[in-house]
């Protein structure tokens, strides 16, 4: 999964993104002090790789745990005309083309010691410059697209269907209105994944707040965080309420010091793991488990992926040569102790091609090629 991380200069985009992914990428109270694209890697939490690893381990023999991972792309804050090369230019919008979602950061805190570049705090105002910058962009790539297929389409009468639908789509970004909002049919949403528009991405916004606002969890007090809610609400996206200045603070403490840390203002995972969460919510996904003496894995998939696919992901000959998967739910594995205490009673189920994947399934698929 890949998520690309926008915003105005100076709302907190980058202090968010070191805290998440400890990359120390550059931040300072001034516009596009981050110039390029700044990527991190950072696993996803999960307690019950742990566990697995635990049980999976004999004497010295510890398997590996490999999670699985989230790659976020930060770029520098956009600004009103960017999609026409303001500020730093459109081309930093191509580095967040091929993310999964876009994670957008809504600046909720007053503070007049850090400057914005609007000279006031209006989340709303600022999404809707953000949004804007993302249709124009749009909008030039499909206008490109248009003329390609207008200009085929002399030799290729079955190029009209797909001619109508761009036009449809250019109509709807010209209205203003992103590309996610379009009716599709299945032939059109793979015309649209084909182009890799921006505003066709799932949102989510990162409501970031002042630690006062913030202690708790859940910032009723604060009306900006409340329209971006109510925004969020309407549009079926995402809301995350966050303070990236304490997500700074708390990266460098150990385990134990940290959640001492979170419990005193009612939370029980950081920042990070609820982005996570945000995430895999947004995008339908789920993780099913891999565990053994030689290493304990995390696959995610999209939720509604039956067995063969789910194999694919392992390796592609184990969905080509699929036969059949032994499966566990987690919560059946922990209880038994050991597998074979769950072979034991019944709990291992053989599933064939037509069984659906759940989260926190433990698989062993058997293929043959």
């Amino acid at each position: 999964m890949k998520l690309g991380i926008v915003g105005l200069p100076n709302v907190g985009k980058s202090t968010l993104f070191n805290a998440i992914t400890n990359a120390g990428a550059q931040s300072a109270n001034f516009p596009f002090c981050t110039i390029d694209p700044n990527v991190g890697v950072v696993a996803v939490p999960d307690s019950r790789l742990d566990a697995l690893q635990e049980m999976y381990t004999e004497g010295t023999k510890v398997p590996p745990i490999v999670p699985a991972v989230i790659e976020f792309v930060d770029i520098a804050g956009l600004v009103k005309g960017a999609s026409k090369g303001e500020g730093l230019g459109n081309k930093f919008l191509g580095n967040i083309r091929e993310c999964d979602a876009i994670v957008h950061v809504v600046r909720c805190f007053e503070n007049d010691d850090i400057i914005h570049v609007e000279g006031s705090i209006d989340p709303l105002r600022d999404i809707e410059t953000i949004d804007l910058e993302l249709i124009f962009s749009d909008m030039e790539m499909v206008e490109r697209r248009i003329a390609r297929v207008t200009k085929d389409l002399k030799g290729d009468r079955s190029l009209q269907k797909e001619l109508d639908f761009l036009k449809r789509l250019y109509a709807l970004l010209e209205e203003g209105k992103p590309a996610r909002a379009l009716d599709c049919d299945e032939d059109e949403v793979a015309m649209m994944g084909q182009m890799a528009l921006l505003t066709s991405k799932p949102i989510i916004y990162a409501a970031n707040l002042s630690e006062d606002d913030f202690a708790g969890g859940e910032p009723t007090g604060n009306p900006h965080y409340q329209k971006v809610a109510a925004l969020a609400a309407e549009q079926g996206a995402e809301v995350l309420p966050i303070c990236a200045q304490m997500e700074a603070d708390i990266v460098d403490m150990d385990a134990e010091e940290k959640m001492l840390f979170l419990s005193e203002l009612g939370l029980t995972n950081s920042g990070l793991d609820r982005l996570i969460q945000k995430s895999y919510h947004l995008l339908g996904l789920i993780s099913f488990l891999t565990a053994g003496e030689k290493e304990v894995r995390a696959w995610t998939i999209h939720r509604g992926w039956k067995a063969p696919k789910a194999a694919g992901r392992i390796h592609t000959d184990f969905e080509r040569g699929f036969i059949r998967a032994q499966v566990i739910a987690y919560d059946d594995l922990m209880a038994c102790g050991s597998l074979a205490n769950a072979r034991g009673k019944g709990l291992v189920r053989t599933e064939g091609k037509e069984y659906v994947m759940q989260d926190g399934d433990v698989v062993e698929f058997l293929f043959n090629v």
